[in-house]
């Protein structure tokens, strides 16, 4: 069954105005696109929306102008994530009032707590809201952890319900799998088909910001029972995957300097992210251009 989120979702960039000011508007055109063109969810406010250089009311804004966009087309999952408890909770509330499905929590970054209170800020936020969680593990940024065994605690929770994984870590998300009801999505599109292979429940995908309808073939293929051609198509798309997450640049700026290509609403990223230089466009616009367009 395709879970309530959905399977694929879209960590979708936030487009701000040529002077940096938030774009509701083009929010609303982009958002449209990607439901249209194969997201059955958005995520907003995550690492690829630019969430630590938004303000509260830009996010609790951008929720609101997404869900009149996509109206019961698509799924809102909101990024609450800051490293303070009281923030968080703050900020779940304001998504829920604002109209968002569910919430997109990190472990509280900088301060790397231990594993107990990563546990209790996220019942804390779990106890701010009707909404369920989807516990986003990505060390690389939080610098610390979700432990599998805090997922397996955690799980027992009525509004923890899914996870959103950027660990690295193929073991400890096929541990949590098989002995829990979590919804898994695999945060890093390199591992889209190969986590949905084993159980998950699909994606969070930044690709998806350029390619929703590619991304979306992949496990179209694999759930059709043609697990070849779901390579294939996986395989094809690992050229853009890799120009857009691995080469130095981080997605929000590789998403926004494809999308301006496109002619859809990006806009610049917000200080300290600079945009992408020409030569870095370029390179860009050649892998979407590439293997990943057949």
């Amino acid at each position: 069954m395709t879970p309530s989120l959905g399977r694929v979702l879209c960590a979708m960039i936030t487009p701000f105005t040529p002077t940096g000011a938030l774009d509701p508007d083009g929010a609303q055109h982009l958002a449209d696109h990607l439901v249209t063109h194969g997201c059955d969810g958005l995520v907003l406010s995550g690492t690829t929306g630019e969430s630590p250089t938004t303000t509260d009311a830009e996010k609790a804004s951008l929720i609101a102008a997404v869900r009149e966009a996509v109206g019961g087309r698509a799924t809102i999952v909101a990024g609450i994530g800051t490293p303070d408890t009281a923030h968080t909770t703050e900020l779940a509330r304001e998504a829920e009032k604002a109209g968002a499905d569910a919430l997109l929590v990190t472990a509280p970054y900088y301060s790397r707590p231990p594993q107990d209170a990563i546990e209790a800020h996220f019942l804390d936020v779990a106890e701010a809201t009707a909404l369920p969680l989807v516990l986003y593990d990505i060390p690389s940024r939080t610098g610390v952890r979700v432990e599998p065994d805090t997922l397996l605690r955690l799980a027992e929770h009525p509004r923890v319900r899914a996870v959103k994984d950027c660990s690295y870590d193929f073991l400890a998300a096929q541990k949590v799998m098989s002995r829990t009801g979590l919804a898994y999505y695999a945060g890093c599109d390199e591992h889209n088909l190969a986590l949905y292979a084993v159980g998950a429940a699909g994606c969070v995908s930044t690709v998806a910001n350029v390619v929703p309808a590619r991304v979306r073939a992949v496990l179209d293929a694999f759930d059709a029972g043609d697990t070849a051609r779901a390579a294939h198509l996986q395989q094809r798309v690992t050229p853009l995957i890799e120009a857009m997450m691995a080469n130095g640049l981080p997605g929000a700026v590789t998403a926004k300097a494809l999308l301006t290509t496109l002619g859809l609403p990006a806009g610049p990223p917000r200080p300290p992210l600079r945009p992408a230089d020409r030569p870095a466009t370029d390179g860009l616009r050649a892998a979407y251009d590439g293997p990943a367009a057949v």
